[in-house]
């Protein structure tokens, strides 16, 4: 089942974290589409829940060194 998520990452504001994050994101089974708006930080995430949950993908951004709000 297709779910979108929208978390804000404080680091997603430039343009090296932002590409950092996208490969960390689209690279994860489940994870469908990763959209990234460089003026707040929101990360907007179309996933698969069958495949990978939420709860997951914000765990895999903090460990990756990325601050969640």
């Amino acid at each position: 089942m297709m779910r979108k998520m929208t978390m804000y990452v404080q680091e997603a504001k430039s343009e090296r974290p932002i590409h950092e994050l996208e490969e960390l994101l689209l690279k994860e089974p489940g994870v469908e589409r990763a959209l990234i708006d460089v003026e707040d930080g929101e990360v907007k995430v179309e996933l698969d829940e069958t495949k990978i949950k939420e709860s997951q993908i914000i765990r895999l951004v903090e460990e990756s060194g990325f601050h969640v709000e």
